[in-house]
């Protein structure tokens, strides 16, 4: 069976997502057993002022992956859809997923955000180059 290469991050990606979306789940019911909070309460996060600290991070890195990755999964169907077999944009595609799991890393464990955006810039820039490759490659065609 013949893969793309670029299907392979761009599955990485997705199986980054579910992963976050399991710890925050898990870390959201724990929570609220810990805590006796009434999921019927809990519609949103100021509902209850405040009392999901344990699962925050993870909560807001799940919506992280549902920003800017957006742009990431445009441009791999793009490039799929155009049929262009370009190496550098497999090399940037799997640059950004270990960069978006490095930045869910740090925002689901130890949260420190300077090195959070870090990554998060670093990622941002690569996306960037996704882009541009691909608006060259489009350009030039």
């Amino acid at each position: 069976m013949y893969f793309k290469p670029l299907l392979l991050p761009m599955l990485a990606q997705v199986a980054l997502t579910f992963v976050v979306m399991y710890i925050m789940y898990s870390r959201r019911i724990a929570e609220f057993k810990a805590k006796r909070i009434n999921p019927q309460r809990a519609d949103t996060r100021d509902n209850i002022g405040g009392k999901l600290t344990d699962s925050a991070s993870a909560s807001d890195n799940f919506k992280n992956l549902s920003e800017t990755p957006i742009l990431f999964y445009t441009a791999i169907l793009l490039t799929l859809s155009l049929l262009i077999q370009d190496r550098a944009i497999v090399v940037l595609a799997w640059s950004y997923v270990v960069l978006r799991c490095a930045h869910s890393f740090v925002h689901v464990t130890y949260n420190r955000v300077m090195h959070r955006f870090t990554i998060f810039l670093l990622s941002s820039l690569v996306l960037f180059g996704i882009w541009i490759r691909l608006g060259w490659i489009i350009i030039q065609s």
